[in-house]
């Protein structure tokens, strides 16, 4: 029961960006290895066809890859910006509540002088 629970989280966990390019790359070498074995060519023509394959599979982990990297830039790039709002609505509240207390002590220290003054 406890392995399934932890399954579960694991799953729940993961998002499966990594999953895809380790599948897209554990594929291609299958297929590569596949074709080595089972075509019936030349090994000159097979040799010209796995290059060709491998950079396939090169251009499309690149372009993933920049897809991944825009994403990641995209993503800190507002959170960047959430964190500067939140951080100026911070400091407004801060300078609001220090001019707040600014007034308490004035006052307090008014009222303090009438009392003395009137003592």
């Amino acid at each position: 029961m406890n392995t399934k629970n932890n399954e579960l989280e694991y799953t729940d966990r993961s998002n499966g960006n990594g999953s895809w390019l380790t599948g897209l790359i554990f594929g291609s070498i299958v297929g590569a290895a596949t074709m080595l074995f089972l075509a019936p060519q030349s090994g000159r023509k097979t040799r010209a066809e796995v290059q060709k394959g491998a950079e396939q599979l090169r251009n499309r982990t690149t372009e993933v890859m920049k897809d991944r990297f825009e994403q990641v830039k995209n993503k800190t790039d507002q959170i960047k910006t959430e964190v500067k709002v939140k951080a100026a609505n911070i400091e407004h509240k801060g300078k609001d509540m220090l001019a707040k207390q600014l007034d308490n002590v004035s006052q307090a220290a008014k009222a303090g002088k009438e009392a003395i003054q009137t003592s």
